[in-house]
């Protein structure tokens, strides 16, 4: 067999499962925003497409400041386009993804090979958070897309010292600042700086084209800077943070990321060292285990033979990893971003086994992985019971079952592709159960989107619409296809003439009633804080403990 033969025995499967893994990254399309801040950047992008203002950030009716522009942007525009709805905000988010998906593979390709490329984008587009963050889209699948592109240009301008790759690396860099602040600089300038500093080519570290591409970035966000100035730095009689004379410019460019690391700025956080670490063991599943061996093998090796290797992963990860890790302020899906590069040294450790006794090791260990992660499905199936579970999701598992027993034995125990398919198809199983089954029957317990769907085919006479403030009350606000009034939880606050319907928890309901308003119950539903589940919610039988009862009324 040839050289050419064997590689194509080796990807031969790769490409129908890239597309089987884009189409999973797909499936939570439909599902409703979660919130709250799904639903709060929703109701921004929203607000911005039905003024046609992309120049100010508003959230009941007041000026919002906090991220950056440019994912409110494209969610607007994609409003603009398809009409507001779930899958018009989802979509620019995926589509950003995918574009870091490909991005990954050229990186690869460029530093290894085609065979590396293919397993990376599916370790990438199968890791577990990258699918949950297809569905609660905020700006991480925006930024992991665009600072992937960016390396990858940046690393074409120093290799083959082209301009215009400089110029698609600074418009890159340029969109991933609009959309995350300064920080987005980091994973970048680390990876970049990185590879230079380890293999010591001091020439290149300073060579003119890096200043070349700072002036181009700071030309490409201007259009950030001006939105800026002009929704705040002109007009310091605002009201923002509960202070007036607030710079819009400063706040992007200092305390939006430097002021939440040192936790001096306007939003606060607690810092733990190990957040991050834990973080990966779940976030990065089920590639997690073998991307902590592959770290460690990597450094192992490269300290041997620091010339011959690449450094831009190690580099860009680790040191981005290093910096969340000491600051204050922490979140599970700050991580997405560097899961291009864990997914190209996991692609590369992979592909590169070769004794019998580490593919063994390997094996076990995935092997029990894989056994774990199907009990912790059926633990949660059995305690969940989701109601949206029907006869066409229980095919679908049931072929990937199948595939499971299949596909991995049509390769020897010796090769490291039995592991990586055997794994690859276990992230198929749990993230089919989770979005087609689990989400879909989670979400109606998000009982301010399920209320305002209701009330858009149960008022035909557009009679005005109270809420009662909640934590988590922009669902109703974004999914509500008429305008809404908020009163405090208490009940009191101006309200407009009876009749007019109601939305809120049965205490407040109450409270109207004694005021001496009619009250007539139209449906109940159940909430929940989703994005912060129990073990007690999780219980079907516990669950009722949990849920606060909120009713849809009409007030006369």
């Amino acid at each position: 067999m040839t050289t050419t033969q064997q590689s194509n025995t080796k990807t031969q499967w790769l490409y129908l499962f890239i597309v089987l893994a884009v189409l999973l990254n797909f499936t939570g399309l439909f599902i409703p925003i979660l919130a709250p801040d799904g639903t709060l950047y929703a109701v921004i992008a929203k607000t911005m497409a039905q003024r046609s203002d992309f120049v100010n950030l508003i959230v009941h009716n007041a000026d919002w400041l906090d991220k950056p522009h440019f994912p409110f942007w494209m969610a607007a525009f994609s409003f603009k386009l398809f009409g507001i709805s779930t899958w018009a905000y989802k979509l620019p988010g995926i589509l950003f993804m995918l574009m870091g998906a490909w991005y990954t593979y050229l990186l690869a390709k460029l530093l290894y090979n085609k065979e590396v490329a293919l397993w990376s984008v599916l370790i990438l587009l199968t890791s577990q958070h990258i699918i949950l963050s297809n569905n609660d889209v905020r700006a991480e699948p925006y930024l992991t897309g665009l600072l992937i592109a960016a390396v990858y240009y940046f690393y074409l301008a120093y290799t083959r010292n082209k301009l215009w790759q400089l110029v698609w690396g600074a418009l890159f860099t340029a969109c991933a600042i609009m959309t995350k602040g300064m920080f987005a600089l980091v994973p970048i300038g680390g990876a970049i700086a990185g590879h230079l500093l380890i293999t010591k080519q001091w020439k290149q570290l300073f060579n003119w084209r890096w200043l070349v591409a700072a002036v181009l970035i700071g030309i490409f966000i201007l259009p950030e800077i001006y939105c800026l100035y002009e929704q705040f730095d002109a007009h310091p009689e605002k009201v923002v943070f509960g202070q007036t004379d607030v710079s819009g410019v400063k706040f992007f460019f200092w305390d939006s990321q430097f002021g939440r690391f040192f936790n001096t700025g306007p939003i606060k956080g607690k810092g733990d060292p190990s957040f991050f670490i834990h973080t990966t063991l779940w976030a990065f599943l089920p590639w997690s285990l073998i991307l902590f061996a592959a770290i460690w093998h990597f450094i192992k090796i490269g300290i041997k033979s620091v010339h011959q290797r690449e450094w831009l992963c190690i580099s860009g990860s680790l040191l981005t990893f290093l910096l969340f890790s000491a600051s204050k302020f922490q979140l599970p899906h700050y991580l997405n971003i560097v899961f291009p590069f864990f997914a190209i040294i996991t692609a590369h450790y992979l592909a590169g086994l070769q004794t019998e006794r580490t593919i063994r090791a390997v094996r076990g260990v995935q092997i029990g992985l894989v056994v774990l992660l199907l009990l912790a499905i059926v633990a949660l199936h059995y305690y969940f019971r989701p109601d949206e579970f029907e006869w066409d999701d229980t095919i679908t598992l049931a072929v990937w079952l199948g595939l499971l027993i299949v596909i991995p034995n049509r390769f020897p125990s010796a090769d490291y592709r039995q592991t990586a398919f055997r794994t690859l198809i276990v992230a198929f199983i749990v993230n089919l159960y989770l979005n087609l089954a689990f989400y879909p029957s989670l979400l109606k317990y998000q009982a301010g989107s399920e209320a305002a769907v209701w009330i858009n085919n149960h008022n035909p006479q557009k009679l005005p619409l109270v809420q009662s403030w909640e934590d988590a009350n922009y669902p109703m606000e974004f999914y509500i296809d008429q305008p809404l009034t908020v009163i405090n939880e208490d009940g009191t606050g101006k309200l407009p003439q009876a009749p007019f319907i109601f939305y809120g928890p049965a205490t407040v309901v109450e409270s109207l009633r004694a005021k001496g308003y009619r009250v007539e119950k139209q449906v109940s539903f159940q909430r929940y804080w989703i994005s912060r589940l129990k073990p007690k919610f999780l219980n079907r039988a516990t669950r009722n403990e949990l849920v606060t009862p909120m009713e849809v009324v009409i007030v006369r």
